[in-house]
């Protein structure tokens, strides 16, 4: 997309550009995004490169040969393979290795510590769904043989599957009866009919490999094979319906509709995941310093409400912010021109490299309806998707949307999606220390986007009291979702009391909360996601009082070294960075919220 300098000098949604991208021809853009090949040549690598590759190679090989996921074949051969690759690693001298050797140590044996302990909570949480699913592992076993390359005994296996629809049947039947049958917690429940639903579809994949190809095995499997799929999807709907409480019509179990159940995994399941993570505080600790940060947001927003005339009324403000949307059409000229004007900002300082390639390479689509709803606001990387109403959404979901996508919500997050966030941080990671995005985490991919927000910020990026509503807003929704998520898991907060929350707190519209709870517990982020974008954010915060403030690096370097170095906990940064000693244990604990920078209030930058 070319940026003309006519257009960008231009007031646009009440802000003016200050410095623009100049337009070239495509063929001179071609050559200018080539960097000198002299930088590329002879970077310092770590020893471990190789190392780390390999161990990725072989775990994708393993996971397509084990490929009946939760199989006992599966678990077995996982388990093997992490103690294996645990028990090599051990054998290197770690003295010898370089700074970078000894990073990749750490971060390799961590990775592989904690795939051990998802393992024994996956045990776990197996133990608990084994009386609503016996069948399973017979059932799953036989993809296993079939990996095996063994012969297929066509009537043994409709045995197999015969009396698996009996046993399915049987257990359908105790819960059809929902007056007699016994109490099941609704998370368990909801675990056990999406495990069901895979275990009918690895089945299906087993039996269609077979079927018409070998005429014995149809002649035996057939039938059994069909009343055994019709009694797993009606035992999954009953499941739904009698136990976990989804709606006759919600009953497929669409993570767009239905209750929001969540999985939540305990405290011991967060003091294992911050282990991991190098994060040593105690969930209570975190949740004191979101309540921290949601204080200097709150102040922050009552002084931006008391400039547009509403007082400390910042809902009334907030609210005459919401309705200032773009017409219906216009979403993507405005997120457009916001994210040339982050690309400005940036060009006009020097804060970080952001090659011209990466200014050019990023494309815009529109997010479908459907995802709307796990997804009310505009999502980032390679490319970004434009959340906004089409013709087909009703009446207030249309409003909904356009209200939490209006243009100074936007513009306090375009740059967190695209340049310098998560566009930036992935075409990075394609080009330096790519053994390492084996170690991706959310504390270093959204808490460097998050981070971004808090500098530009102290810049002031936002002059505008309407803009710094806006950023406000984000803001304060992060602190939340630290204290939402890590309650839920801990038992303290149910999805329900989550929404009410977000709508009480950060003034969110009611149906884009229930978006943001459906998707922090619907199953696709770790459990520790929402928590990464302020708790990392923070971090990398802490890191750039010790390194640049202090004058030991530059900004442009600071921000290049995070970047170049590859994904990682922040703690290993800041390990590599600061050249800090090492143990095949890790780092020394890392303290970072007891020495923060205070936030800069508005009147102060």
């Amino acid at each position: 997309m070319e940026f003309k300098p006519d257009i960008c000098m231009k007031r646009s949604f009440g802000v003016v550009v200050a410095l623009c991208l100049t337009a070239t021809p495509a063929a001179s853009q071609s050559q200018s995004v080539v960097p000198r090949l002299a930088e590329i040549m002879g970077r310092p690598a770590s020893e471990l490169a190789p190392v780390v590759d390999r161990f990725s190679n072989d775990r994708e090989s393993i996971r397509r040969r084990y490929d009946a996921s939760g199989s006992p074949a599966q678990r077995k051969r996982m388990r093997e393979f992490y103690n294996e690759w645990s028990s090599r690693l051990a054998e290197l001298d770690f003295d010898k290795l370089s700074q970078e050797g000894r990073v990749d140590y750490v971060l390799l044996s961590n990775y592989i510590k904690h795939q051990l302990v998802l393992l024994d909570r996956q045990a776990a949480q197996r133990s608990e769904t084994a009386s609503l699913l016996p069948f399973a592992d017979k059932l799953l076993a036989l993809q296993d043989v079939r990996r095996d390359l063994a012969p297929v005994d066509s009537r043994r296996a409709a045995s197999t599957l015969a009396a698996a629809a009996v046993q399915v049947d049987s257990l359908r039947a105790v819960y059809e009866a929902s007056a007699t049958a016994p109490k099941v917690n609704r998370a368990v429940a909801n675990r056990a009919a999406d495990n069901a639903d895979t275990v009918r579809n690895i089945v299906g994949r087993w039996y269609r490999y077979y079927d018409g190809y070998d005429p014995v095995f149809t002649w035996w499997a057939k039938d059994p094979y069909k009343k055994l799929d019709e009694s797993l999807t009606r035992y999954v709907k009953t499941l739904r319906e009698k136990v976990v409480g989804f709606k006759p019509a919600q009953a497929g179990g669409s993570a767009n509709e239905g209750p929001i159940i969540g999985d939540p995994i305990s405290r011991k399941g967060l003091e294992e995941d911050l282990e991991y993570e190098m994060i040593p505080y105690t969930p209570e600790e975190l949740i004191a310093i979101a309540e921290r940060e949601y204080a200097f947001s709150l102040s922050e927003m009552k002084k931006a409400s008391r400039e547009m005339g509403f007082g400390d009324n910042w809902k009334a403000a907030m609210e005459k912010v919401k309705n200032s949307y773009v017409e219906p059409g216009k979403q993507p000229e405005l997120i457009r021109d916001l994210a040339r004007e982050a690309e400005a900002f940036f060009a006009a300082h020097d804060w970080v490299t952001i090659p011209a390639l990466a200014r050019e390479d990023w494309t815009m689509e529109m997010m479908s309806p459907a995802r709307q709803r796990i997804a009310p606001f505009f999502l980032g990387g390679d490319l970004i998707l434009v959340s906004y109403p089409t013709a087909d959404m009703t009446e207030e979901e249309k409003l909904m949307s356009l209200r939490g996508n209006n243009p100074h919500f936007s513009r306090a997050v375009v740059f967190h999606e695209l340049n310098p966030g998560h566009h930036l941080q992935g075409f990075m990671a394609e080009r330096y220390n790519t053994h390492r995005q084996l170690f991706g985490t959310p504390f270093w991919h959204e808490g460097q986007s998050l981070y971004w927000e808090m500098f530009l910020w102290d810049h002031g990026f936002q002059v505008k009291p309407e803009d710094r509503i806006g950023a406000l807003f984000w803001r304060m929704h992060r602190s939340a979702r630290i204290i939402f998520s890590l309650n839920f898991h801990a038992g303290k907060m149910t999805p329900d009391q989550a929404i009410q929350f977000l709508v009480d707190t950060v003034n969110f519209e009611r149906a884009n909360a229930e978006g943001e709870v459906r998707r922090s517990f619907g199953g696709q982020y770790p459990p520790l996601y929402q928590i990464a974008y302020m708790i990392g954010g923070l971090q990398l915060r802490a890191l750039h009082k010790e390194l640049v403030d202090s004058g030991r690096m530059t900004e442009r370097a600071f921000h290049d070294a995070v970047l170049e170095g590859g994904p990682m906990p922040i703690a290993m940064v800041r390990t590599r960075l600061e050249n800090l000693k090492l143990s095949r244990d890790g780092p020394a604990p890392w303290r970072f919220g007891d020495d923060l920078p205070p936030p800069i209030p508005a009147g102060m930058r």
